[in-house]
């Protein structure tokens, strides 16, 4: 579904820009390269010998710059004029300064269009924002959502579109046809669902430990964070991601998370943004009950960008495990993470919590609120088991809110809040749905 918005940018001939395809490991980004190039040689290019391919990570382009690159490219088709090419670099973070090499690139060759792909999302859009100002179109990859899911295991029977009325106008919405067929599917999602190969595979299913441990934690972990950031002990690098891991969806404080990993806050602080730019984790703040931000941010929530990362550093779990509720709360806001300039917050104060809340970033005020549950007590007893959520929207002038179940959905309007019942599995596939409908309207 991706592959649709990130086409035309690599058409794209005005403003002048290069393409900086980004997103974790083994979420497709090559394949994705792959399939862009399939099409510009059976519709776009004229000359089938420029379009190149370039893999930075292999050993015999060490030391190579990318104008050196592309020039060797251009000797080995025997076409030297660099108009009309198309040049896809893959794996660029390993090429030291590679905003550099790439910007001169842009300025030096205004009609030949250049494409670059990395795995350090977050740090390559930092680069590409301080060194590539008007010179990089930044594209993010992130891992499969329950929607893409869905869509590519061919089980779009078990949805049914529709649209309801909600907080006053008219809604895309969705129901099922088997709620509990589509819970199933929503389990397995949570164990295996976050990248292409995985739900494919029955035999990477049976071993999901050794293959996104080895392909994509330990690389991301023992290589490339250390390459790129000079961590030395990596190690305490891993010892630390695990305990994140351990309390996803928990919330935690750098005092708490250094007393039980034993790093210092300084250093741990450190790991928190390189996790982040390597896309493994998304540290989310916290509001209070006047939905007022902290000045100073000592305790949030860590979640992992998909939910199948905790079961390959430990097990895959059961709808019943004590640990399962956890990594519902982190699929839905891995659904939330494909929105770029949008993030929900979580409330918390000393009496209660609530587990999503949008904010109005102009004049900070919450818009709209979801309590996630995987239980149906909420649907059967409201007043005693939301009461949490009641308070926040009531002193916050909410007239609705959300709460998710395992497979109950209605309407009920209690203590002056309408509350919408929905399955926690449908809620998350029309979180995936709508991020990918926004970046179509151009809505990130």
């Amino acid at each position: 579904m991706y592959f649709d918005l990130f086409y035309p940018l690599v058409e794209e001939k005005e403003p002048q820009r290069a393409v900086v395809l980004m997103g974790p490991r083994r979420v497709g980004k090559t394949v994705m390269m792959y399939h862009t190039i399939g099409k510009l040689l059976s519709k776009k290019v004229t000359d089938r010998n420029k379009v190149c391919f370039i893999n930075i990570e292999n050993p015999l382009y060490f030391n190579m710059g990318l104008e050196e690159l592309f020039h060797l490219a251009r000797t080995a088709n025997g076409i030297d004029d660099p108009r009309g090419y198309y040049v896809f670099f893959d794996e660029i973070q390993y090429l030291t300064n590679w905003e550099i090499h790439l910007k001169v690139l842009v300025d030096s060759y205004p009609d030949t269009k250049f494409i670059a792909s990395g795995s350090a999302a977050a740090a390559l859009r930092l680069k590409s924002s301080e060194s590539g100002a008007g010179r990089f179109t930044d594209f993010l990859l992130p891992p499969l959502t329950f929607h893409e899911y869905i869509h590519l295991k061919n089980l779009n029977h078990l949805l049914i579109q529709s649209s309801i009325n909600w907080r006053g106008k008219q809604s895309q919405w969705f129901s099922t046809t088997n709620i509990q067929e589509l819970n199933n599917h929503f389990i397995d999602y949570i164990n295996y669902g976050g990248y292409p190969e995985v739900i494919f595979s029955e035999k990477i299913q049976s071993n999901i430990g050794r293959y996104i441990k080895s392909d994509i934690i330990d690389k991301v972990l023992l290589r490339d964070l250390p390459s790129l950031y000079g961590i030395q002990n990596v190690q305490e690098l891993n010892t630390f991601f695990t305990t994140l891991v351990y309390y996803c969806g928990n919330e935690v404080s750098l005092e708490s998370l250094s007393t039980t990993s034993g790093v210092n806050k300084l250093t741990l602080k450190k790991y928190l943004e390189y996790l982040e730019a390597a896309f493994l984790i998304k540290s989310v703040t916290k509001i209070d009950d006047n939905a007022k931000k902290f000045q100073r941010q000592t305790n949030y929530k860590v979640y992992l960008t998909n939910p199948s990362l905790r079961s390959a550093l430990f097990s895959p779990l059961t709808a019943t495990d004590d640990e399962f509720p956890h990594m519902v709360e982190t699929a839905i806001f891995a659904q939330w993470m494909h929105r770029i300039y949008f993030t929900p917050r979580y409330a918390r104060w000393k009496d209660g919590e609530v587990d999503l809340v949008g904010l109005d970033e102009k004049k900070l005020k919450p818009i709209w609120a979801v309590e996630i549950k995987w239980t149906n007590k909420p649907f059967d007893n409201p007043y005693n088991e939301l009461k949490s959520l009641f308070y926040f929207c009531n002193k916050n002038k909410l007239k609705s809110a959300i709460v998710t179940t395992i497979d109950k959905e209605g309407f009920n309007f209690v203590n002056n809040i309408e509350l919408m019942f929905v399955p926690s599995a449908i809620y998350t596939y029309i979180v995936g749905y709508n991020s990918i409908e926004n970046k179509k309207a151009g809505l990130m």
